[in-house]
């Protein structure tokens, strides 16, 4: 495993207009669902602002160029898949097996126009995709449970972006005896104890 031990800072995610305004929809939408059924802990609008989206747009500049399929895995209320959907005009799939939550991730999609965004509201094990060129999670699973997951959706040259806490080191740790990657990190800048890994090449070892 090529293991970057620097923490590389984030460039800093710039979004249009228009994508604040689908934003702004996006979080009235998710507050009058969590009403309903438990999509996040907070009903406090600040705070999902600035940590939940915010968040999930520090992912936005590592986003490979070009119009790549993305996947986004439990995606539950939408971090971070929705929000970077809302933000790209790539193909993005979201996959999410609790019904409910996969509905709610239809109904905002449809009702902020994203053409672009298919829901799968099955088991990651059980979703057939088309190559992934990025892979997003977000405070899913340890990293031995995804990475089977990556390294079956991936295509060739896709990478995985997966939020860690402060257990980064320690699933990296857990991992590398059963699997071989490049693995870069970058300073989380909403968590100062959280960073953004970046895997490529996922491969078993021995595969």
């Amino acid at each position: 495993m090529k293991h970057d031990l620097a923490l590389h800072p984030l460039p800093p995610a710039v979004v249009s207009r228009e994508t604040e305004t689908k934003l702004e929809g996006f979080l009235a939408l998710l507050l009058r669902w969590n009403a309903r059924i438990n999509l996040v802990a907070s009903q406090d609008p600040v705070l999902l602002r600035q940590r939940h989206i915010a968040d999930s747009l520090q992912l936005l500049p590592l986003l490979p160029e070009g119009e790549g399929v993305m996947a986004d895995l439990g995606s539950g209320g939408g971090f971070p898949g929705l929000v970077l959907a809302i933000a790209t005009t790539r193909p993005v799939h979201l996959v999410e097996s609790d019904r409910r939550k996969a509905a709610f991730l239809q109904a905002a999609a449809a009702e902020l126009g994203l053409a672009h965004v298919k829901v799968h509201a099955e088991r990651i094990e059980a979703v057939r995709l088309p190559p992934i060129a990025v892979l997003t999670a977000r405070a899913l699973a340890p990293l031995e449970k995804m990475l089977p997951w990556a390294g079956r959706l991936l295509a060739p040259e896709g990478f995985a972006l997966f939020p860690k806490g402060r257990t980064a080191d320690e699933e990296l740790r857990a991992a590398a005896p059963g699997w071989t990657m490049q693995v870069e990190r970058f300073k989380s800048m909403t968590d100062p104890d959280a960073s953004i890994l970046k895997l490529s090449g996922i491969r078993r070892v021995g595969a």
